[in-house]
């Protein structure tokens, strides 16, 4: 098992900070997961975007909530710097709050081949491969992000649903595991402690995003995520079943499970790594379970029918820089996907230079796992069968 990551204090708070809201419970995350692409699939070549970057110099960027840095005093932001260098007006707006209500927001385009007002959009690897399997997305011009190709970090290169990253850049990247109030419980080793232990009963929450938490239940059964079959899911499913009919759990969540674990409403749970660290609270404490972390990305697209997909290549490649990476880095706490930004963080933060939830070693990557990529059939009857436990 991995040392223990403590918090320490940071600026920002995580990018899954925005939930989707008491309107939209689990059965509407659900509802909204079971949308399919096969009926509105694009050729590849067949939805031509016009591209009027070289006249008009403008952007628009969907991203999660606080997931870039902020002008501060006399300190001026990436994107500010973003503006003033490349003499592009950017309209940032943080508007994905959740993969699937986003993907609600856009399927209606993308899938008659429509503009969605929007250059670039950040989602997860599974919703990501969706897109890019639907034919939704544009094929990055390499000639115009260099910098993506020369300082992509090895662990993000190779995925199978974009091997060569000629769609997606990953924005930041972040790992799945457990969090406790060590001012209320002893350490929390594994997911089987968290499922299982007596002193635990009642008070502890999962995830209500299925690939974080059904992962972590398959690995704590020896399973693979990033390669499993139905047997395996149906015993996952058994084991989630029973500590739920047991009492064990509180309730399923978005990130409200901070305020609750810094509150003593609970005790431990199933946690995304960045959500710790912005709680500034030195009580809780993230670990990597013995059975191993669940690891994800969120990516940089380009949608069909974007305006201005040249200005679009140009916020990639910038990101991409990494000095500019690890400004960014420093102010998220999660971890960067630019080559080079760990040296560029010695001049900005010499105390992160070191903290593995940023730049993890090889030795603590090798403790995490990817969630298998599956077709939109496979992908609802797991999602239904989740909600019908999480629910």
């Amino acid at each position: 098992m991995e040392e223990e990551e403590e918090t320490t204090t940071k600026k920002g708070v995580s990018r899954r900070g925005v939930l989707i809201g008491g309107a939209l419970g689990v059965a509407g995350v659900g509802a909204l997961t079971f949308l399919g692409t096969q009926n509105r699939n694009q050729e590849a070549g067949g939805c031509i975007s016009t591209d009027i970057s070289a006249t008009d110099m403008k952007l628009s960027i969907s991203n999660w909530p606080e997931y870039i840095d902020e002008d501060d005093g006399d300190y001026v932001s990436t994107l500010t710097q973003f503006q003033q260098d490349m003499g592009i007006e950017v309209s940032y707006v943080a508007d994905v709050n959740d993969n699937s209500e986003f993907f609600a927001k856009v399927v209606n385009q993308l899938g008659s081949c429509a503009p969605t007002g929007r250059d670039m959009f950040v989602l997860t690897d599974w919703m990501a491969a969706r897109m890019i399997q639907a034919g939704w997305i544009q094929k990055l011009d390499k000639a115009n992000v260099p910098n993506l190709d020369a300082n992509l970090i090895s662990s993000l290169q190779g995925v199978g649903w974009d091997p060569n990253r000629e769609y997606s850049a990953p924005w930041q990247s972040g790992f799945t595991g457990i969090a406790y109030n060590k001012s209320l419980v002893g350490e929390v080793g594994s997911i089987t402690d968290l499922l299982t232990r007596s002193e635990l009963k009642g008070r502890i929450t999962l995830l209500t995003e299925m690939r974080d938490t059904m992962g972590l239940i398959m690995l704590s059964n020896g399973a693979d995520p990033a390669n499993f079959n139905d047997d395996d899911w149906g015993t996952a499913l058994e084991t989630l079943t029973k500590a739920r009919s047991d009492g064990q759990i509180r309730a399923f969540t978005g990130n409200e499970y901070i305020n609750d674990l810094s509150a003593g409403n609970i005790a431990a749970c199933v946690a995304w790594s960045g959500d710790v660290a912005a709680a500034e609270d030195e009580n809780l404490v993230f670990l990597s379970p013995e059975e191993g972390m669940m690891i994800w990305a969120d990516n940089m697209l380009i949608p069909n029918k974007s305006d201005h997909k040249a200005n679009a290549e140009k916020w990639i490649d910038y990101y991409y820089d990494p000095e500019i990476a690890a400004r960014l880095a420093a102010y998220v706490w999660y971890v960067c996907p630019v080559d080079g930004a760990q040296a560029e963080m010695e001049k900005i933060d010499p105390t992160l230079v070191d903290n593995p939830l940023i730049f993890p070693t090889p030795e603590y990557l090798a403790s995490t796992h990817s969630f298998m990529a599956l077709s939109d059939d496979k992908a609802n009857s797991y999602e239904q069968e989740f909600a019908s436990v999480s629910g």
